[in-house]
């Protein structure tokens, strides 16, 4: 498992870096694995599939009115507060297994301040009690949606990660920054790998998400 230390510089190109490179203006849209920040409130576009409205949401705990619904509808000045104990985490449940690339993340320092979480935990697995860490990502005052691969894994090229395969997905909020006690999450996307642009003479391609789910009979 590796930790990914997010910050909002742009990464000088010699060497590898865990800086996230910051994209104005959408696409071109690095393929080397390196955490993306885009200081917007709406989320950006992104050739990743958004795959998260396939599965069931839910949050260890939130305050009447900033439920796990804050987390998708679209709306940056909404918010998931959590009202328990630490650490909070969001659960993302799926029907059946997913590839899973990213995850987006909508976190604003200037707005909520304390509230921020600085570090995040990544664990997937077939169901809630074996789930496994695959990525630790530290946060500096982020502004903005952060995207980074949920596996730590190289793909064969060496050149970016491996999709995690999973049922069930959780984001699990380990330190806020200043200490903070409670947490503060504007937006969430969950995002698959990015899809084929051939089709092998197929006549029907499985090509979005939602076939995908169900291509193969059990």
């Amino acid at each position: 498992m590796a930790t990914t230390n997010i910050t909002t510089t742009t990464p000088t190109p010699a060497g590898p870096s865990t800086a996230a490179a910051i994209v104005q203006n959408g696409p071109p849209i690095p393929r080397d694995g390196l955490p993306l920040m885009h200081p917007a409130r709406t989320p950006p576009v992104l050739p990743w599939p958004d795959i998260g409205h396939l599965a069931k949401w839910s949050v260890s705990s939130y305050k009447f009115g900033f439920g796990a619904e804050c987390l998708r509808d679209g709306d940056p000045d909404t918010f998931w507060h959590s009202d328990g104990p630490q650490p909070h985490f969001i659960t993302v449940d799926f029907p059946r297994k997913v590839a899973i690339q990213k995850i987006s993340i909508y976190l604003s320092w200037p707005q909520d301040d304390s509230y921020t979480p600085s570090t995040l935990a990544i664990r997937a697995g077939t169901g809630p009690s074996d789930l496994q860490d695959v990525r630790v990502a530290t946060l500096e005052k982020p502004d903005g949606w952060i995207t980074f691969d949920v596996s730590s894994e190289p793909n064969e090229d060496g050149n970016s990660f491996k999709p995690v395969h999973a049922y069930v997905l959780q984001v699990i909020v380990v330190q806020n920054h200043m200490s903070g006690k409670d947490t503060h999450i504007r937006g969430l996307r969950v995002l698959g790998p990015q899809e084929e642009d051939t089709t092998d003479g197929d006549p029907f391609p499985w090509k979005s998400p939602d076939f995908k789910m169900y291509e193969r009979l059990r």
